[in-house]
């Protein structure tokens, strides 16, 4: 519940640059009396403007500003909500915009509308329309509901009831429903645009598979001849290993024995011929001396023939052995060559040995490098094993948007639920009605209190049945000004009533702007009066008339406006 407790303004309208003060909560009932243009009404305009930045009667913002003093203009309201203390500042020339709440400010970070927003919804939790539906009953320019649109009634009648939470949700769940509308339609691109790469990539594996068989076909294939030739080159190997080892075998020391043995016979041979030419010497000696040189004695006959045979026998036997070393010589020397031949054929055989070694172990490397890239166009680090694992994720992700899709269609079937309750004709239509029976059943109780005898029904559209005389159906407009001022007395009355059950819109404050000088009659003046004497305990009722006269004595206190030098002020 609102509990208004003061309003106070200055360079307001008609008021001056001192403050005018009215405590909200301090009668039960006030006359507000004072002449035309002495500023009575001044306070519905003050009281509307603080607390929802427009004037109860149709003036322009700028208009409210004192024409004099022309600045300055300020307005203030206090009140508590459940023991919090609050107040709203507002003023024009220059701006001003203050919420206060236990003495504190609230923040002033977000705009001014949506800091208005904030005061309606969750302090106030009633807009313009509804609180002066519930509050206050004028005869300027306020609209009854009974002349308000469909639309709007029913605006009332959710802050009274305290369900536009419902309109809020379902405002909500539209966005949210937009969100997922978009979430889903991208949902769907990303399923098809996954399903295309699913394809794409498949139809690549496919290529990579192909290639890879024709790759791994002449790899394979060149491991073949590479196998062949080393088997090849092996069997050369056996027969060359087997020729060197035949070859080799004994073959160093033959070669050393020959090297000796022709080195033992060139050294005979020198020998040989070393003693030839000694015999030779002594048969030239012989063959020329027949006198010793040294003795002069003559040599015999017979010992120079004896020494010239003797010599030439040796020289002959010298001779003969020279020709067999010499011939043994050309033996050992042609047994050598030999030897170096077969030295030669095992070298050629081992250079070509090892050779065929390097070339096997090229062959092996080979193998080995086409061995591992058949591994790797098999494995999962090869293109293919790539392109699988990119398939896998593909797949994944394809699986993951499908379960996706699910969740955002169970959501949309959810919120399509939701949404059919959070519609008007859904909690809201069950809600009011259960509410409609009571609201008419007050409606006809306050009309009958005014000896108003008919039977007033609103329907769940908000639309009015009336039913009079000899039950036949009217409409609002079909009655006199006096009987709609009935009718929308027993409509405030109501409301306030609905308010206070729901302790929504429930306030202290009622505030009746010349409903006594209108179109009731005396027994209509009369009924109000007994009305407004059973309201509840705790109602602040303000009363503003022309009637002074009439209504003086009636209620438990007066305020009289006055004007002085142009401005208005309290008496």
């Amino acid at each position: 519940m609102i509990h208004f407790t003061k309003l106070r303004w200055k360079n307001f309208l008609s008021t001056g640059n001192t403050f005018t003060e009215i405590h909200l909560d301090r009668s039960p009932s006030t006359l507000i009396v004072g002449h035309n243009g002495a500023g009575k009404s001044t306070m519905l305009d003050a009281l509307s403007f603080a607390l929802f930045g427009k004037p109860h009667r149709d003036i322009k913002k700028l208009q409210l500003v004192n024409s004099i003093n022309n600045r300055d203009a300020l307005v203030e309201v206090e009140f508590t909500i459940s023991n919090v203390e609050f107040k709203v500042v507002r003023g024009i020339k220059p701006n001003k915009f203050e919420i206060w709440q236990n003495g504190k400010m609230v923040d002033q970070s977000s705009t001014s509308r949506d800091y208005q927003k904030f005061l309606e919804q969750n302090i106030l939790k009633l807009n313009h329309k509804s609180f002066h539906q519930v509050v206050v009953l004028g005869s300027s320019s306020f609209i009854p509901f009974m002349q308000l649109p469909t639309y709007h009634r029913r605006e009332v009648i959710e802050d009274l009831l305290d369900i536009q939470i419902f309109g809020k949700m379902n405002q909500i769940l539209k966005e949210q429903s937009q969100r997922l509308k978009e979430d889903v339609k991208d949902n769907k691109y990303q399923v098809e645009l996954v399903k295309d790469k699913i394809g794409l990539q498949k139809d690549y594996i496919r290529e990579i598979a192909d290639i890879n068989d024709g790759q791994i076909s002449d790899k394979r294939k060149s491991i073949e001849e590479s196998q062949s030739t080393i088997t090849g080159i092996q069997e050369s190997n056996a027969a060359l290993s087997l020729s060197i080892e035949e070859s080799s075998n004994g073959l160093k020391e033959n070669i050393s024995n020959a090297q000796s043995k022709k080195q033992s016979l060139l050294k005979y041979k020198a020998q040989f011929e070393q003693q030839i030419k000694s015999v030779v010497k002594d048969a030239k000696f012989y063959e020329n001396n027949e006198q010793c040189p040294t003795c002069e004695q003559d040599i015999a006959e017979e010992l120079r023939q004896n020494k010239l045979e003797t010599a030439h026998e040796k020289a002959r036997e010298l001779n003969k052995a020279v020709i067999d070393a010499s011939s043994q010589s050309a033996a050992v020397e042609t047994n050598i060559l030999e030897l170096d031949s077969i030295s030669e054929k095992v070298r050629e055989d081992t250079s070509e040995l090892t050779l065929n070694n390097k070339e096997i172990s090229r062959l092996q490397k080979q193998i080995t490098a086409l061995e591992k890239d058949i591994t790797k166009l098999t494995s999962k680090e090869g293109d293919l094993g790539e392109a699988n694992s990119k398939l896998t994720q593909l797949s994944e992700e394809r699986d993951s948007l499908t379960e996706r899709k699910l969740e955002l269609s169970e959501q949309k079937t959810y919120q399509e639920a939701v949404g059919e309750m959070l519609k008007d004709s859904g909690i809201k239509t069950k809600v009011i009605k259960q509410y409609l029976p009571v609201m008419n059943k007050l409606i006809n109780h306050y009309l009958q209190v005014m000896d108003f005898y008919v039977s007033f029904n609103l329907d769940e559209s908000f639309t009015e049945t009336i039913k009079s005389r000899f039950r036949d159906s009217f409409n609002y407009a079909s009655f006199s000004e006096g009987e709609k001022q009935r009718i929308d007395l027993a409509l405030l009355f109501t409301w306030r009533q609905i308010a206070r059950m729901k302790n929504s819109a429930s306030s202290n404050l009622l505030i009746l702007d010349e409903t006594f000088d209108s179109s009731l009659d005396n027994d209509g003046i009369e009924n109000l009066l007994k009305i407004l004497e059973t309201l509840e305990e705790g109602t602040n009722t303000f009363i503003i008339s022309h009637k002074g006269d009439v209504l003086d004595g009636k209620f438990r206190s007066k305020i009289e406006f006055t004007k002085e030098r142009n401005f208005s002020k309290i008496k």
